[in-house]
């Protein structure tokens, strides 16, 4: 039984490759279903797929072809919590390899142009420190940042 709840996230026909994608880049993400439209329909024609559900890390979403009407913006974003600077750099590099591109503060877009989070943990805890002004000092090297380095945040936090 589908969850009561889905993320839907539209495509213009790459539904399935950005939902394959997913399944094979982040943890406990998987491809369970595709559907094929039953009719022809304003993006596309009898026998394409239509929609694909998926969990991409274990949140379930729907990832439909809807047509070219539609664009991913920054309005929504996968936030990823990682444990290390390996894990956020191999994260980072999946998406931004794969046809992706930059932007700042650990944000990026996959070639479909979802935004993610790639956001490790110890910038969370540096942020929400008690001592303000060291969250403040992690906060300002961040500001600076492309893809988060731990070290540097680490670093800014006790300096």
């Amino acid at each position: 039984m589908p969850a009561k709840n889905t993320i839907c996230l539209l495509y213009d026909g790459t539904a399935l490759d950005a939902a394959n994608f997913y399944a094979v880049t982040f943890s406990d993400s998987l491809v369970h279903a595709v559907h094929r439209a039953p009719g022809d329909y304003p993006a596309g024609k009898q026998g394409d797929v239509l929609m694909v559900e998926l969990t991409v890390m274990g949140i379930p979403c729907l990832a439909l072809n809807g047509g070219p009407e539609f664009k991913h913006n920054e309005a929504f974003s996968f936030q990823v919590a990682t444990d290390s600077q390996a894990e956020t750099d191999t994260l980072w590099s999946a998406i931004v390899d794969n046809g992706g591109q930059t932007s700042s503060c650990g944000w990026c877009k996959d070639k479909w142009g979802l935004s993610w989070q790639i956001t490790p943990r110890a910038l969370m805890a540096a942020i929400a420190d008690p001592d303000r002004a060291a969250a403040k000092r992690a906060f300002d090297v961040m500001m600076d940042m492309t893809k988060i380095d731990i070290a540097a945040i680490e670093a800014a936090r006790r300096s």
